[in-house]
């Protein structure tokens, strides 16, 4: 079950003047219009967003086809608690790396996940392959 649009958001993002972009002019744009993220950290943030609001099928949409699971089950309980990205690499026209880290609580523990994720663009869509996490 996904949760309400927000009002900002859920990625953090930031505008030029360090205010935070509102959920439309953000990730609901990818999430909301199918629109196609513009590059890798743009997706990313916006399958951060995804997991913040339980959409299920968005993150399953933008999994490659060659590492996508066939089942994704969300924890409802979990309380997404903010997103840091550390560094995005354009290795190539259709290769990029993105490093982040995200902050959860599930089950009353504290969760970080510091990964560098690898996409691809495919088709013009840039698709999440797969990570390492450290």
């Amino acid at each position: 079950m996904s949760s309400p649009a927000p009002v900002l958001c859920p990625c953090g993002r930031r505008d030029t003047k360090g205010r935070a972009l509102a959920y439309t002019a953000c990730c609901g744009r990818y999430l909301e219009q199918d629109q196609p993220a513009p590059d890798a950290e743009s997706l990313m943030r916006s399958r951060y967003s995804a997991f913040v609001l339980g959409r299920r099928d968005d993150l399953l949409a933008s999994w490659h086809a060659s590492t996508r699971p066939s089942e994704l089950t969300l924890d409802p309980a979990a309380k997404w608690l903010g997103l840091e990205v550390r560094s995005h690499r354009q290795i190539d026209a259709d290769h990029a790396e993105v490093e982040f880290v995200a902050r959860f609580r599930e089950a009353g523990r504290a969760v970080r996940l510091h990964e560098r994720s690898r996409f691809v663009r495919e088709g013009g869509r840039w698709y999440y392959v797969d990570g390492d996490q450290f």
